[in-house]
């Protein structure tokens, strides 16, 4: 576990930038080292290069990909006197950057350490069976030397005492307490293969059988992290112009308006606009004819448009608007025009609020911890009836919430996708993520479901908790099969022909045992609660 938190650290620090532009004080710029910038340093970032230390924007307007560490997937407007990351990706504009920490002292550095920090203990049942292998051979081996000189001591010839020491030798193998653990892993592992979920953890599956509390990540965990239009496109009206702009952009929100036309309106021809300008942070302007069009952020679009008769987020004004509290907006308007709104909603993946439901019928408490900001998660929590939810949350924070929640007894599974969740999947007491996944974050975590919905992680609770009663009834029987044997053996009535098939009866009924798992149902019962 430690060479995968190792592995999972390094892979963060491995998108860091490698060189910088620096500016000199006489406006000259040339190609450092990232290690070589200081606390001081300006250095210029190229639209598309990402960020090579942490600062403040001095000079420049952009979008910047701060999924690092939000786990959101939309781009923030970035203008000077905001604060940046290393890591981050700047995605439309040049910025000039004034460093203030770079180097070891990121918060990108910060992360990674956070990750070969968070350790996991190994399970407690496999930590019994390498206690058990460790003793029993030395303890077996003295067995048979005592029945050996016991019964050489008591009158029996050499033959007579060597035959009982080696049944007593035989009838102790440690097959069946070997295999009570393994095998029913194997079982489970190859259950859940089946049904999409994969095994990384050897011990995943005792410790997933303990949880009491699931804490989910919003985007790309609970929603798909693609934004999605609320509410139909008029053709004939002003919604042509604005898909229009929105097929000359590659923001995302732009992406999912041309999208929804798309799917509306394919038959319908859209005006080609002329003089397209990309304003870096602010949005898309061109004209159609005469007329000047943005889309866009809501301060820049009304520069040019009245005001709008009311904001989306502020609840519908009538049908044909639909809202959902929170979401993201996307703003568009004909100089002179009147603003229109176009809401967009984070798609919940299927059968999330039946998961959901399904964890607190088990008696598992639910929480929503996200790095997006409050009125999103607070609208997506009140979607999915979570009461404990949490915004704007770093990944330190993320860390700090489960110490605290493994400090007051709970053991918690940790759902999440993004970069920012990678830290936090190490500190959980199990992990899961999507195959959607980034490759830190699967590395990071012990389960990995290929599915689109979030059935999977029920499945896999459930199977857990049934392997986990295998494995009980796995270790009963063991060690009722040598509290048994071992005194007859012992005592003489025991052959070494008859001690050899007692050894394998008794892992063959492991082995057995541990196939019935394959016999009980897949989906969650009343065993799962």
């Amino acid at each position: 576990m430690r060479h995968r938190a190792g592995e999972a650290a390094r892979n963060l620090l491995a998108i860091r930038a490698i060189a910088a532009t620096k500016i000199a004080p006489d406006g000259q710029r040339y190609s450092v080292p990232v290690e070589s910038l200081v606390p001081g340093d300006r250095v210029f970032v190229a639209a598309g290069m990402r960020v090579p230390g942490d600062g403040k924007i001095i000079e420049g307007r952009s979008d910047i990909d701060l999924s690092l560490l939000t786990g959101e997937s939309l781009p923030l407007p970035a203008q000077v006197g905001m604060d940046v990351f290393a890591g981050t990706l700047n995605q439309t504009g040049p910025l000039i950057i004034e460093i203030m920490a770079a180097g070891e002292d990121t918060v990108l550095a910060d992360m990674a350490r956070l990750m070969e920090c968070a350790e996991q203990g190994r399970a407690g049942f496999v930590r019994l069976a390498d206690r058990i292998a460790r003793f029993y051979a030395p303890l077996v081996h003295l067995l048979a030397a005592g029945s050996f000189i016991g019964w050489m001591l008591a009158g029996a010839d050499w033959y007579q005492s060597l035959m009982i020491s080696v049944a007593v030798l035989i009838i102790t193998c440690p097959c069946a307490l070997g295999l009570a653990v393994p095998v029913v892993q194997v079982v489970a592992s190859g259950m859940l293969l089946r049904l999409g979920v994969l095994v990384k953890s050897p011990d995943g599956l005792e410790r997933l059988a303990g949880i009491d509390l699931v804490v989910f990540d919003k985007t790309g965990t609970l929603s798909h992290g693609h934004a999605a239009l609320i509410g139909p496109l008029s053709a004939k009206g002003d919604d042509r112009f604005a898909a229009a702009l929105a097929r000359q952009s590659q923001h995302p929100l732009s992406k999912a308006l041309f999208a929804a036309w798309g799917a509306q309106h394919p038959d319908v021809l859209l005006p080609r606009p002329d003089d397209v300008h990309e304003e870096p942070g602010c949005g898309l302007s061109a004209r159609f004819g005469d007329d000047l069009w943005r889309l866009g952020s809501r301060d820049w679009v009304q520069g040019i448009s009245r005001q709008p008769d009311h904001d989306p987020n502020d609840g519908p004004a009538d049908d044909a608007i639909e809202t959902a509290p929170g979401g993201p907006v996307l703003w568009c308007a004909r100089a002179g025009g009147m603003a229109r709104p176009f809401a967009f909603h984070d798609r919940l993946r299927p059968d999330a609020a039946a998961v959901v439901a399904g964890l607190k019928a088990a008696s598992i408490k639910v929480h929503l911890l996200s790095g997006d900001q409050p009125a999103a998660v607070a609208a997506m929590a009140a979607r999915l009836g979570i009461d404990h939810y949490k915004a704007a949350a770093k990944p330190a924070d993320k860390i700090a919430i489960l110490a605290d929640l493994a400090a007051s007894g709970h053991k918690v599974l940790m759902v999440g996708d993004g970069l920012n969740d990678a830290p936090a999947l190490r500190a959980a007491h199990v992990s899961m993520s999507p195959a959607s996944a980034a490759d830190i974050t699967q590395t990071a975590a012990d389960f990995i479901f290929q599915s689109d919905s979030l059935l999977p992680l029920l499945h896999a609770l459930h199977i857990a908790r049934r392997a986990r009663a295998h494995v009980i009834e796995n270790f009963a029987m063991a060690l009722g099969y040598n509290l048994l044997a071992v005194p007859l053996a012992v005592a003489g009535y025991v052959t070494p022909l008859i001690a050899a098939l007692a050894m394998s009866s008794s892992s063959l009924i492991v082995t057995l045992n541990a196939l019935r798992l394959r016999l009980s149902k897949t989906s969650p019962g009343r065993d799962a609660r």
